[in-house]
């Protein structure tokens, strides 16, 4: 959650298992419409930091955006290969596949469909008509 100080994230220190990047990119697989507000608040961080990571994983390929009015369509490339030696061959599907099965778990109360409906998009993609 947010700090007391007028909507700044609570500080961390020392190391976590998951990066920003991943972070921001599995709040963006959630929902493809979210803005940028709501990411750093899901995941903690400055808007700034949220727009700087967006801008990285679209330089990356791993992401584009369309204009829809005032908010911002994403859409993530899931058949792209993760970047790091040690995860030749995984892709961003696999990724968030595996992101997805945690958030389930921890979110328990999340309707069983909608688990498997989030599970599939991750392992096959998106459909040529979304």
């Amino acid at each position: 959650m947010l700090g007391r100080m007028g909507g700044v994230p609570e500080s961390h220190s020392g190391w976590t298992f998951l990066t920003n990047h991943a972070r921001v990119l599995a709040s963006i697989a959630e929902n493809q419409n979210t803005r940028i507000r709501d990411i750093a608040a899901r995941c903690r961080l400055t808007e700034r930091a949220v727009q700087k990571i967006i801008s990285d994983l679209e330089e990356g390929g791993y992401l584009t955006h369309t204009r829809q009015g005032r908010t911002n369509e994403y859409r993530i490339e899931p058949g792209t290969i993760l970047r790091h030696p040690a995860d030749a061959g995984l892709t961003v599907a696999g990724l968030l596949s595996v992101l997805a099965q945690h958030d389930a778990r921890r979110d328990g109360q999340r309707d069983r469909s909608q688990q498997l409906q989030t599970a599939s998009f991750y392992e096959r993609g998106p459909r040529a008509d979304q």
